[in-house]
């Protein structure tokens, strides 16, 4: 029984420094190559080492383009990795876990976001455990709820970048139908709509900030 306990701890205790040793930097250079295809390891070790280094070389990509690393910290890696595209990779702290939070930004031509989420070994995990994607519902305002069917009849989809601030445990979505929209149709559509939402991270999933 003791043996079983030990064994036991021993287990717990690996696991626990296995979370407490991964940073953002290591998850990024360690990432399967699927999640990164324009960057080979050994690359992101580069962009990792430059930017730690205060250099701000950028690296070749598979796309004959250049990547960089604008941001660093143990819990959030921001980087430019096209001209038209960035990620930001975000350790969510879940119990024991760590979960990673994978934000893509491109731009289409208002920046557009979508988010993914793994856990500590990259091994995909259901987004909807952690998050919903907002919808009308969410991005009208009261006087809007009303002029649904007028917002949803001029404009095709939705627009919005996320930003993850792990320290606080907020994901911040920015409204950008301005970028999108003509002014005219946009100044149309502005009194309906939130400039942004607000979700807050539990230690299970984001939920919407009251």
């Amino acid at each position: 029984m003791k043996k079983l306990t030990v064994l036991f701890l021993l287990a717990v205790s690996s696991i626990l420094s296995a979370t407490a040793q991964l940073t953002a930097a290591k998850a990024f250079v360690d990432a399967p190559q699927k999640i990164f295809p324009l960057l080979e390891s050994n690359v992101r070790m580069d962009m990792v080492d430059y930017f730690n280094n205060g250099l701000d070389t950028q690296s070749g990509n598979s796309l004959n383009g250049k990547s960089v690393i604008t941001d660093l910290t143990p819990a959030v890696l921001s980087a430019r990795m096209t001209d038209s595209s960035s990620i930001q990779l975000a350790l969510l702290t879940s119990g024991n876990d760590t979960i990673i939070a994978l934000v893509s930004t491109v731009a289409a031509p208002g920046l557009d976001s979508n988010i993914k989420f793994y856990n500590s070994k990259w091994q995909p995990l259901p987004d909807g455990r952690y998050f919903s994607r907002p919808g009308w519902k969410e991005w009208l305002n009261s006087e809007g709820q009303s002029h649904r069917d007028e917002v949803e009849m001029q404009v095709p989809f939705m627009l919005a970048s996320y930003n993850i601030d792990p320290e606080s445990g907020r994901l911040t979505i920015a409204n950008n139908l301005d970028r999108f929209l003509d002014e005219e149709m946009y100044e149309s559509l502005k009194p309906y709509l939130q400039p942004q939402l607000v979700y807050i991270w539990n230690g299970k999933k984001f939920t919407g900030e009251k």
